[in-house]
């Protein structure tokens, strides 16, 4: 369980970022989305990690209270 929390830990923190540069280049004028720049060209993988991405968030959601550390001693 403890490699799925990471692996959808670094996911979405990966997902999060690449959206903070998509804000920041539509206010720049430019295209900062870091995955459709490394993957446009293969629409059905970047789609892939788009999902990935969005699973992760769901598996965080409903796990991360009793995977994370500082949650668990922190009595929440």
């Amino acid at each position: 369980m403890k490699a799925l929390h990471s692996t959808a830990f670094v996911l979405l923190v990966v997902g999060g970022l690449n959206w903070g540069l998509v804000a920041l280049g539509t206010y720049m004028g430019s295209n900062l989305n870091v995955v459709n720049l490394l993957l446009g060209s293969i629409p059905s993988i970047e789609n892939l990690v788009y999902l990935l991405v969005g699973v992760s968030a769901v598996v965080l959601l409903f796990t991360h209270k009793r995977d994370c550390r500082m949650c668990n001693t922190s009595g929440m």
